[in-house]
């Protein structure tokens, strides 16, 4: 098997890729950069990834880069794992959905509540109380966000609803929210990964 090397720091996206690969069980090596100190603008991190940004994954002589690519790559690339959903699969279409309305749609909401960039006459983002009426009923009798099984797509959505409720904390503390995440932050690869495990 190539060797899997996840390029990220603290805090950063990144985490949720090392939430995913505690999840699939695969070794990796996790090497955190220091952004205090501009470790990722260095001349060794930048011929890795020119634009100096992180996480970076790489898989051998692959290189993603881009949070949701990455999960999304390593999901499918270890899919006897169970955490993607076959192309074939009528979930197929759901599980993409979630696995991009997270970084596309949940992640610029919270940004823009959290900074105060809305503009009535400007708004490039979605609502975050939209956002979370969305995601309120797609949960709803729910345990995971598609079928009956936990998924990538659930670390997207987990991580984006922790970002607002914990580090960030924009998103309106719904029961349906507030017990979702509950339930994922208890998982062995979600207290692993943010142990360090690599």
């Amino acid at each position: 098997m190539a060797e899997l090397t996840l390029y990220s720091a603290n805090p950063s996206r990144g985490f949720m890729n090392q939430w995913l690969l505690e999840e699939l069980g695969v070794p990796y090596q996790l090497k955190l950069l220091d952004l205090d100190t501009d470790e990722h603008e260095s001349a060794d991190y930048l011929a890795i990834n020119p634009m100096g940004k992180v996480p970076a994954l790489l898989h051998g002589d692959t290189l993603v880069t881009e949070a949701a690519a990455i999960s999304f790559y390593l999901a499918e690339q270890f899919a006897e794992r169970g955490l993607s959903v076959d192309p074939a699969s009528p979930l197929r279409g759901s599980y993409l959905r979630w696995c991009f309305f997270a970084p596309v749609t949940i992640e610029p909401s919270i940004v823009s509540k959290a900074f105060g960039l809305s503009h009535p006459d400007y708004k490039p983002f979605a609502d975050v109380d939209v956002v979370a009426q969305t995601l309120r009923a797609a949960l709803a009798d729910r345990e995971y966000i598609i079928g009956d099984r936990f998924t990538a797509a659930d670390i997207a959505i987990g991580s984006a609803i922790y970002w607002g409720l914990e580090l960030m904390p924009v998103l309106p503390k719904h029961p349906e929210l507030v017990e979702y995440w509950t339930r994922l932050s208890k998982r062995a690869g979600w207290k692993s990964s943010m142990g360090g495990a690599g």
